[in-house]
């Protein structure tokens, strides 16, 4: 039986200060399973929001039973012990029929050295043999947060009637606005699912470029909407994409979304926003045109496909994108890999100084 071990978290100490923490994590007790973790990923939209201390958790609370954030009653407060949900973990030792001890596993318990998980309760998928284990960052969260963005145009289009992740994409012309993570997986899902064409825009030049080596068309975003409306022509007074993925935490990126749209068409917004949105006008296009805006978020599949849908099939075609294009995605999406003891000051620096990147990934043991 493995002996207790000390564990070493990255967290949020105050505003603008990353730390690291520890703590032991005991014995492993019956149908529970331990891991060391081989790598995590930083979901730099979300975990940045506690360094700069715009995360609305700091300054509401989400009342569960209502389903609404109250103002001035925070959820959370500094020290922030525990961010991330993107990891990748060896199994030391198991007291679980499954997973075995040696299985490489991805799950989401946060930048941590290493993990106690419950077999029965805590959600983990087993990497397929010979898959580069960096890749299964992905698996738990990210490409399920993207997939289900898809699963939600296929249910907008056809609701409980929906089958396939691409039924609202096959031979749809597709805009995704953000070209960081989530909307680079959103793009390789719509591609692989049978979408006729698919754009992306973005205002930085190394992200498009990034896109571009994937094999898409790129735009920047002063006036897309125009550019998108002039390459997509339906017919008189019907122009634009057929559905837009809003994957950029702007209020101006949604109603460029808004405004790229064809009549009646429909944006699935998984972008996590962290203040107002002044710039969305719905008096204007989402009003004239007839259009919707429908949010996607891991939380929940559309309402009407449970019963088909979960996170553990999100996972598969997440592994199902990998096995396709994990060589193109760890080249071209993962622009650092940085070692975990290294990771406070690298956190810091990306608000300081905001350098190029899309993918960070960190490394234990390095």
């Amino acid at each position: 039986m493995a002996e207790d071990r000390t564990i070493l978290s990255l967290g949020v100490e105050a505003p603008g200060r990353a730390y690291h923490f520890s703590y032991g994590d005991g014995p492993t007790p019956k149908g529970f399973f331990k891991v060391e973790t081989l790598y995590s990923g930083l979901s730099a939209g979300t975990e940045l929001t506690f360094l700069k201390g715009t995360n609305p958790y700091l300054s509401s609370r989400w009342e569960s039973q209502y389903g609404v954030f109250l103002d001035g009653e925070p959820s959370a407060s500094f020290p922030v012990p525990f961010l991330g949900y993107m990891e990748v973990g060896r199994v030391t030792e198991s007291r679980a029929g499954a997973p075995r001890e040696g299985d490489v596993v991805a799950m989401a318990y946060g930048h941590k050295s290493g993990h106690v998980a419950d077999a029965a309760q805590d959600f983990h998928v087993v990497l397929p043999p010979g898959m580069d284990p960096m890749l299964g960052v992905f698996v738990a969260q990210m490409g399920p947060i993207c997939a289900n963005g898809l699963l939600h145009a296929a249910a907008d289009l056809y609701g409980a009637q929906a089958r396939g992740l691409g039924d609202g994409v096959v031979g749809q012309r597709v805009l995704v606005m953000g070209a960081g993570t989530v909307g680079m997986l959103t793009a390789l899902f719509a591609r692989r699912c049978g979408a006729l064409d698919v754009l992306l825009v973005d205002p930085s030049p190394f992200r498009r470029s990034r896109a571009e080596a994937l094999g898409f068309s790129t735009l920047d975003e002063p006036d897309a909407w125009m550019q998108v409306k002039d390459r997509w022509f339906h017919g008189p007074a019907d122009r634009g994409a057929d559905v837009a993925f809003q994957c950029r935490a702007t209020g101006g990126a949604l109603h460029q979304c808004l405004k790229a749209l064809r009549p009646q068409g429909t944006v699935i917004d998984l972008a996590f926003y962290q203040g107002g949105s002044e710039e969305v006008r719905l008096g204007e296009e989402f009003h004239h045109n007839g259009l919707a805006i429908r949010c996607a978020q891991i939380g929940r599949v559309p309402r009407g496909l449970a019963h088909a849908w979960n996170r553990g099939r999100l996972a598969a075609e997440t592994l199902a994108l990998l096995a396709a294009e994990g060589d193109a995605i760890r080249r071209t999406l993962i622009t650092h890999v940085e070692p975990f003891d290294a990771a406070p000051a690298f956190m810091e620096r990306l608000v300081a100084e905001r350098p190029d990147f899309l993918q960070v990934v960190f490394e234990f043991g390095r």
